[in-house]
């Protein structure tokens, strides 16, 4: 038997390698003559650099950076050449022709430097948090000579359109008497009178599966501010202060005033909008970019069984990323699936091949469910698949 394991992260528990690492352990107990296989997944959120960067064969560099708050955080990005992308994935990245085939590309995940984990709910408020970190990481990358970066924005704690990561890339931000704000966070966008300076980064690539528009019912704000920490009665001001920063981004970069309503713009609070007007980037498909550059079908075509998870599954994970796609790909090819959640919450109508099994037992608190985790994971994993 030849078994594909391919989990992503846990939420607050496990890590996408050591999810996998937890089953093969589990399979290795079980049915030690199989043959096992390991993917670990990623959705631009946690693990997107660190998984890609291994994946590729690259390099994985540290940096101390601004942290969401203001704090100082240590960072790590990846660099890889880009003729050890799968071409799939290289074509999906559609990069200049002018750009060697010995291009380094950076990996940088938004979660690692400007994340919302890092911040314990007290600390979470989107009037204070900024993506200034962010920005950094590419300066850093941009010295070790990245001519390109790919961004995963997933897990932001911000919603400052990118601000900070701008400002930290050469955009300057001007008040009364000429002074510049030096961490224009949304509380202090009031001051701010005029824009100045340019943006000098590499050319950039944003995996990216949202297509919220920045403002609105469906914009940033007002379906990912509250997760942020952001108090309902303050939405309007949201609002209000962002369309203001986002009218004078367009203006200054010369970007057209229906920039804010494109698909995408607002994912992780608007940094998508930013980088595409200040920066020229460009938002790829993130699963079928993941997908391309794990080489996932291959993986899928050599296997005889898919066993994947995450913290939680339900309906929402078939619409298209992560473990859902994996499986939905999977079952296509007529490959059998069991995915291991701590939460299951079953489709109406679950294909009759994909195996759905919680891992946490009935009754068990979130915070000891979450400690447990590795153990519970291995002890399903054994029990599913054990000999008869």
């Amino acid at each position: 038997m030849r078994a594909l394991v391919a989990f992503d992260k846990f939420k607050d528990s496990l890590t996408a390698p050591a999810a996998c690492a937890c089953a093969v352990e589990a399979l290795a107990l079980a049915h030690p003559s199989w043959s096992v296989a390991t993917c670990p997944l990623t959705d631009g959120g946690d693990g997107f650099a660190a998984i890609l960067t291994h994946a590729a064969g690259g390099e994985i560099h540290t940096a101390r950076v601004t942290g969401p708050r203001g704090q100082l955080v240590e960072a790590a990005f990846g660099l890889v050449r880009l003729k050890s992308i799968p071409p799939a994935a290289r074509a999906l990245l559609d990069l200049p022709g002018t750009l060697p085939a010995n291009t380094t590309l950076a990996l940088i995940e938004m979660a690692t430097a400007s994340g919302l984990a890092m911040l314990s709910p007290g600390e979470r408020d989107p009037w204070q948090t900024t993506s200034r970190g962010t920005g950094e990481l590419i300066a850093y990358a941009a010295k070790l000579g990245a001519q390109a970066v790919l961004l995963g924005v997933g897990g932001s704690a911000t919603n400052d359109l990118g601000i900070g990561a701008l400002g930290a890339l050469g955009l300057r931000f001007i008040g009364e008497a000429h002074h510049e704000a030096p961490l224009p966070v949304p509380a202090v966008w009031d001051q701010i009178l005029k824009l100045e300076g340019r943006v000098q980064a590499p050319v950039i690539r944003i995996a990216c599966d949202v297509a919220n528009p920045l403002l609105g019912p469906q914009g940033c704000s007002a379906v990912y501010g509250p997760q942020k920490g952001l108090a309902a009665a303050d939405l309007p001001r949201m609002e209000a202060a962002a369309a203001r920063l986002a009218g004078m981004l367009c203006a200054h970069t010369g970007a057209s005033e229906s920039a804010p309503a494109s698909p995408g713009a607002g994912a992780a609070g608007g940094i998508a909008f930013g980088f595409m007007t200040a920066a020229g980037a460009r938002l790829l498909p993130g699963a079928d970019f993941v997908a391309a550059w794990l080489d996932v079908e291959a993986k899928l075509a050599a296997t005889d069984l898919v066993i994947t998870g995450e913290g939680r599954f339900d309906e929402s994970s078939l619409s298209g990323k992560g473990p859902g796609a994996l499986a939905l790909r999977a079952l296509a090819l007529g490959k059998p699936v069991h995915v291991f959640a701590g939460q299951i919450a079953p489709p109406p109508k679950p294909p009759a091949a994909l195996h759905l099994h919680a891992i946490t037992p009935a009754g068990m608190p979130l915070a000891e469910a979450l400690v447990a985790a590795p153990q519970l994971l291995r002890q399903a994993v054994q029990t599913t698949f054990a000999a008869p």
